[in-house]
């Protein structure tokens, strides 16, 4: 059990040291590095008389999220160069994009394959989100507000897709409760979620399911996105989130690939599975992620000699049932 009583003791007192916070959350940012990061960010804001920055260093963000509170308040670029680092939701430091070299950093994750790179390291793999860690934790150093218990909510809403992977359990929903309990309008944040796709994101759908493909027996399925894809539709990466998710979908599917070209020729990798261990997969390539969920970046490499090995991986590792 995670003592998180005496966690949030460290917290406090290296929060009350600080001359000022800075909060960063991962490269590509999904909803539950920005809802954790949204809600520190809120309840420091609230509670404390810190200054206080949230930054990423990705060029773009879901624009379906700016309903969050304080998220124009994200910055691409620290200004604070002393200040304690918050790191939310990323396994290891290099996905900050940030020299954070020398600094002291409370780690607020809930991937099994975390480094363990921080002053603090508050990560509990068997939590549905970091967020779910960073409710639990400064909950017992600040009264949660509405505004926080939004992030909150709209991060643990989105890493356990609507409440239906196999990370929920009484605790996800006892926790879910509470965010509600403090503020949250679940039918706002599920309007936001489901109801606010670009037509760009339809239009990439549209081409990544054309290229469907179905290996080793029809349990394992492969999608492709192209640079001219991209091109074509105008798509940004949060319009390529949860794509794979239709792959995994099928019936007869164990275990779904896309596997997303980028112009520069960086090759983007998610991983999906209904039960299979997908992070070994991740691992080999020097990725991480979850069992079920899964990812991995590579430069300069075929796409087809990486799909090639992706399947010779998994038939390796015995991931696909009989």
């Amino acid at each position: 059990m995670v003592d998180f009583t005496a966690l949030a003791k460290e917290v406090a007192e290296k929060i009350e040291a600080a001359s000022a916070v800075t909060i960063v959350t991962h490269l590509n940012p999904d909803p539950d590095t920005l809802g954790t990061g949204l809600g520190i960010y809120n309840l420091l804001k609230k509670h404390t008389s810190k200054r206080v920055e949230i930054v990423n260093a990705s060029k773009e963000y879901p624009r379906y999220l700016d309903f969050l509170p304080s998220f124009n308040r994200i910055k691409q670029k620290m200004d604070f160069e002393e200040s304690l680092i918050i790191g939310c939701d990323c396994g290891s430091i290099d996905r900050f994009g940030f020299d954070l070299t020398g600094r002291e950093i409370i780690n607020v994750d809930h991937h099994r394959s975390n480094d363990m790179y921080g002053t603090i390291n508050v990560v509990v793999p068997e939590y549905a989100s970091a967020s779910q860690v960073a409710y639990r934790l400064f909950e017992k150093c600040y009264p949660t507000t509405p505004e926080s218990a939004t992030c909150f909510y709209t991060a643990l809403l989105s890493d356990t897709r609507y409440f239906t992977t196999d990370t929920v359990n009484y605790e996800v929903f006892h926790v879910a409760e509470e965010l509600v309990g403090a503020g949250v309008k679940p039918a706002e944040v599920a309007a936001n979620f489901t109801q606010r796709r670009s037509l760009a994101s339809l239009r990439i759908l549209e081409r990544a399911l054309h290229s469907l493909e179905l290996h080793l027996e029809g349990k394992v399925a492969v999608m492709r996105i192209m640079p001219e894809d991209i091109a074509a539709t105008g798509a940004t990466m949060p319009d390529m989130d949860g794509i794979v998710d239709y792959a995994r979908s099928l019936a007869v599917v164990q275990i779904a690939v896309l596997i997303i070209g980028l112009p520069d020729g960086t090759l983007r990798i998610s991983l999906r599975s209904k039960g299979a261990d997908v992070a070994s997969v991740a691992a080999r390539f020097g990725g991480g992620g979850h069992k079920v969920a899964a990812g991995f970046t590579l430069q300069n490499k075929q796409m087809q000699e990486i799909v090639d090995t992706i399947l010779q991986e998994i038939s390796i590792l015995g991931l696909i049932d009989g």
